[in-house]
């Protein structure tokens, strides 16, 4: 744990230095920058209360309103108190604090734009999305569900089921890396000897984020069966049904495409999938233990009747 505090507080240092947010003004202007949130925030929303921009800022009620005072006597900003209850004010800018702000955040465009644009596209898209992953690890949880859809299989998707089994399943399971090299087999011979016809890779998605997967393959020795293989759903994103709604996606693709039955294979410590299965109609056929992956497991065998 000491280890992972210095990490954390050594990028915290970091990045402040990087963005020059530990100077008394912001972007060599002659605002701080409790005073340009301030000033982003009344600008994005006319009328906003001070209550409201206490509560974005988590800032100090008094320390607020002297801040405020002093854009106020600048006239950056116009302060009006609301009819239905004197106790509130609106926040709004004046027509001196909109031209402060288009400076400050042509500014800060131009800082941002300094910074990604010596990086390749994929560094720019690993840093945009390592970053995205702070802030939905950090901030409070959703109060409203996310947007997801389910999406066929592109490039550079194979190296992510790949790395989010290997990753997700250590952690949770302490299971070893045979496993991640079992996924990155199932991936390659997957594309190897793909048949769109019969065949489907599905990524739950959301915002451009990829959440979770799976693949429905045919069976190599029965023609009419299809095989359910690589269920994943990032634990960010677990409690939203995307479990449900991709092993859903499967039965629905393995009827249309004529199969007769579905097949997988799982272990009892998995509850969660499991629990999926058997509310989706499929049943336990078979059950063994065996060693794998680092650990002694018991593993099953499920089936639904696509004929039924």
């Amino acid at each position: 744990m000491n280890t992972e505090i210095e990490t954390f507080r050594a990028f915290s240092r970091f990045y402040t230095r990087l963005l020059g947010t530990l100077n008394e003004v912001l972007l060599d202007t002659k605002y701080s920058l409790t005073e340009a949130r301030i000033l982003y925030e009344v600008a994005a929303t006319p009328d906003l209360t001070a209550a409201t921009l206490c509560e974005r800022l988590q800032l100090d009620q008094g320390y607020l309103s002297r801040t405020l005072a002093k854009l106020h006597k600048s006239r950056l900003i116009a302060r009006k108190a609301i009819a239905s209850d004197a106790r509130q004010t609106s926040l709004n800018l004046t027509r001196s604090g909109h031209e402060a702000f288009a400076e400050l955040n042509e500014r800060s465009n131009n800082q941002v734009r300094e910074i990604l644009e010596p990086l390749s596209p994929v560094a720019r898209t690993a840093l945009l999305q390592s970053m995205k992953t702070i802030e939905d690890t950090l901030a409070p949880k959703r109060t409203q569900p996310r947007v997801c859809v389910l999406r066929t299989h592109r490039p550079g998707d194979m190296g992510w089921v790949v790395q989010r089994h290997g990753v997700i399943y250590h952690e949770e399971y302490g299971w070893d890396q045979s496993f991640e090299a079992l996924v990155a087999r199932i991936a390659a011979d997957f594309i190897d000897q793909y048949d769109p016809t019969r065949e489907r890779c599905w990524i739950a998605e959301a915002s451009g984020e990829s959440l979770g997967c799976i693949f429905l393959v045919k069976h190599p020795e029965q023609p009419d069966v299809a095989r359910l293989r690589l269920l994943l759903v990032e634990p960010t994103a677990r409690g939203l049904g995307l479990g449900a709604a991709l092993v859903r996606q499967c039965g629905q693709f393995a009827r249309e495409a004529g199969y007769r039955k579905i097949t997988l294979w799982t272990n009892s410590t998995l509850s969660s999938a499991r629990r999926i299965y058997e509310h989706e109609g499929y049943c336990l056929v078979n059950e063994s233990p065996h060693h794998s992956f680092g650990k002694d497991l018991i593993g099953q065998t499920w089936e639904l009747d696509l004929l039924q």
